[in-house]
């Protein structure tokens, strides 16, 4: 598990503790924050974090259908009442996301497999007529 995510369970757990409340423009910039440091500090940013960074705006974007240049928390924020609620839709985004990659890797392993027998059948064909 990445840093990132690692951080993001124990900030669900105790949101208090990291963040002052469950607040999802409080977990916004805290996560700018803690991406700041990691550059600051020069430490190299996991595979899952920079997928997250990259890639989580535009996803939500996508889902919901909206075109703008404000944060992710904003966009949670057009479909919540208050911040607690906004804080409890990104932990459920988040694991949306979060299961895209398999999702995509399971719609795809079948047409994997078909090319792989492909493959193999054209393999022994090839074998079967050298002989």
């Amino acid at each position: 598990m990445s840093r990132l995510l690692e951080i993001l369970q124990k900030i669900k757990a105790k949101p208090g503790m990291y963040i002052g409340r469950a607040s999802v423009s409080d977990l916004f910039l805290f996560l700018v924050g803690y991406k700041t440091a990691l550059i600051e500090l020069k430490i190299e940013s996991t595979e899952e974090e920079m997928d997250f960074y990259r890639e989580f705006q535009p996803w939500l974007q996508q889902k919901y259908h909206v075109s703008t240049s404000n944060s992710w928390a904003k966009i949670i924020m057009l479909y919540c009442v208050n911040e607690k609620e906004g804080f409890e839709s990104f932990f459920k985004l988040l694991d949306e996301f979060l299961a895209r990659d398999k999702n995509v890797n399971t719609a795809l392993h079948p047409i994997n497999s078909i090319a792989l027998a492909s493959t193999d059948e054209i393999s022994k064909l090839t074998q079967e007529d050298a002989v």
